[in-house]
């Protein structure tokens, strides 16, 4: 006879780095205008975010995009349009959680009026994994034991296992540009890195022996 279980397990550790986004999002009336400003101001931002010891590899863009505007009249029943938008948006890794608040209130005060995260993470989660591995391994062990107790048996011997690891959920962080403003104006945003959970989960079968 056979016994198969599902075990997962969750290790909780510090995080040691953190994601942000930041981006601009500009208007006007021309579509080569739009990309024109939101170039100039995206620009101070990535400048910014250098000169706060940022790696450039560490700098990555998240996407772009133009898109035509348009008002709805509701006497005419009728688009009416209004302009081009334009956005860039680049993704951030910083190494020092400890500075997420600050750098975002910097990327605010550069220009940046479109800004997301923090979301933290495992530089190397590798020790995590093998603790929570083990963990569920002989959490499965331990109960494919007592069902072989339970049958009337002696022993289990493994037959097979398989694995999924998932990291901890991030954390969203977003707002809206005057309330990021404000912020900036009163004091640093602050920012709580709490800890990040890995999970492991296993599935083993065993075979019940005398």
């Amino acid at each position: 006879p056979l016994v198969e279980l599902t075990v997962s397990e969750v290790v909780d550790a510090k995080p040691d780095i953190v994601d942000l986004s930041a981006g601009v999002t500009s208007q006007a009336r021309t579509a080569v205008e739009a990309m024109r400003i939101n170039a100039r101001e995206m620009t101070a931002v990535i400048d910014r975010i250098k000169a706060l010891g940022v790696d450039a590899d560490d700098i990555q863009t998240a996407g772009i995009d133009l898109n035509a505007q348009y008002d709805y009249d509701q006497e005419t029943r009728e688009q009416v349009f209004r302009g081009y938008q334009a956005s860039n948006r680049v993704s951030v890794t910083l190494r020092d959680v400890d500075r997420a608040g600050e750098v975002l209130d910097a990327l605010v005060a550069a220009g940046a009026n479109n800004v997301g995260g923090p979301r933290f993470s495992l530089d190397d989660d590798n020790a995590a994994r093998a603790q929570a591995r083990k963990a569920a391994f002989d959490n499965a062990r331990s109960q494919a034991e007592q069902y072989a107790q339970w049958s009337g048996f002696t022993g289990v011997r493994l037959l097979e296992v398989s694995e999924s690891v998932a990291a901890g959920s991030p954390i969203a962080f977003e707002e809206s540009a005057g309330r990021q403003a404000m912020k900036v104006a009163d004091a640093p945003t602050p920012v709580e890195p709490g800890l990040v959970g890995t999970r492991v989960s296993l599935t083993v079968k065993f075979e019940m022996t005398r």
